[in-house]
């Protein structure tokens, strides 16, 4: 990545996503919520992705939570509104860039794509779950700007933005 305000602001998201999921330096969030407060978004309905829809059946819930953050900064706001032509664009890269940057497909399951890591709970399944919410984050951030629509980084709870 080359330097500047866009590598600098993708960079920043990454690390916040990477830091909020992984617990260490605050206490660790799903990965969803992880994803809509790296991007300062109400992560309410966001909980809803954790372990692929609560049951590990539904898709990946960093992946989900990328597109649905992107839905936030990029759709329209009203809601009988028409999906705009900047979301639509969006979202289409989005699918391709996430589907050149992790190791499975992007519609796969979360039961499917942690099948490999006997307990859920193992550090290395963690591991890479964070490196992921960090690629969903870094890839969001990216699309973003190039969309010229660049949200603040909020605070980080232990003190700065990244």
């Amino acid at each position: 990545m080359t330097s500047g305000p866009r590598a600098a602001y993708v960079a920043a998201a990454r690390a916040r996503a990477d830091a909020l999921y992984a617990g260490v330096r605050t206490p660790h969030r799903s990965c969803g919520i992880a994803l809509a407060e790296t991007f300062g978004l109400p992560s309410g309905s966001y909980q809803a992705l954790r372990k692929g829809g609560l049951t590990g059946e539904g898709p990946c819930g960093a992946i989900a939570a990328g597109l649905l953050v992107l839905g936030e900064l990029l759709g329209d706001p009203s809601p009988t509104g028409p999906p705009t032509d900047a979301l639509k664009a969006a979202a289409a890269r989005y699918r391709a860039d996430i589907a050149a940057k992790i190791d499975l497909a992007v519609d796969t399951s979360c039961n499917a794509r942690t099948a490999r890591f006997p307990t859920f709970a193992a550090p290395e399944r963690a591991g890479y779950c964070t490196a992921l919410a960090a690629v969903v984050a870094e890839t969001v951030a990216e699309i973003a700007w190039d969309a010229g629509v660049v949200p603040p980084l909020p605070p980080a709870p232990w003190g700065g933005v990244g």
